[in-house]
This record gives structure tokens, sequence and C-alpha cells, in this order.
């Protein structure tokens, strides 16, 4: 089973109340099995004209597990705690590749 992605473009607004936002997503993304792979960071545009303000990306075990963890009461609680912190927030899902292991 391949694993999934979770990718996060955001720009924060309120940084006070997006702090409580990240005190709670963490224990959430993990009890489903969730890893941060970035969190902000240094970044380049190499092509394109696409300028995130911030990307998050996480890998989870599955799929199925992103979904579970994204419609869980825990992390429903926590999207609320970010409302009106972020300027922007699209977030994606997507399936990695089922590849042998090297």
């Amino acid at each position: 089973m391949p694993a999934a992605y979770l990718i996060v473009e955001s720009n924060i607004s309120d940084p006070e109340a997006f702090k409580k936002y990240m005190a709670a997503a963490p224990a959430v993304a993990k009890a489903f099995g969730g890893e941060y792979l970035v969190r902000g960071g240094q970044m380049a545009v190499l092509e394109g004209d696409w300028q995130p303000p911030r990307l998050t990306v996480l890998r989870y075990p599955s799929f199925e597990q992103a979904k579970a963890m994204y419609d869980s009461p825990g992390y429903v609680a926590a999207r609320a705690l970010r409302a009106g912190a972020t300027a922007c927030f699209n977030m994606v899902l997507v399936e990695g590749v089922d590849a042998p292991p090297v």
C-alpha cells in the first residue's frame, strides 16, 4: 500500500492564533501515523509562477489514514482553532507511488 502525502499551502495572518492550531494539530497527525516532512523553511521556485507563502508536507502510511485524520474529531477541533488565523489555507491529499523498496 503506498504512502500518502498531505500538502498544505498557507499564509499565516495571525501568528498568535495560528500557534493554537500548531499546538493541537501535530498530535492528531501523529495519532494517525502522520509525519511532518516539511514545515515552512527555505523554498525556491524553480519553474512556473506559483509563489506559496509557506508549505507544509506530511507523510501518512496510507491515503485512508490521512483522510481519517482529516475527518477525525481531533482535527475538526484543530481546524476550528485555525479559523481566522490564515489569509489562505489550501490542502491537498495525494497518494504516493507504490514502488518496491530500494
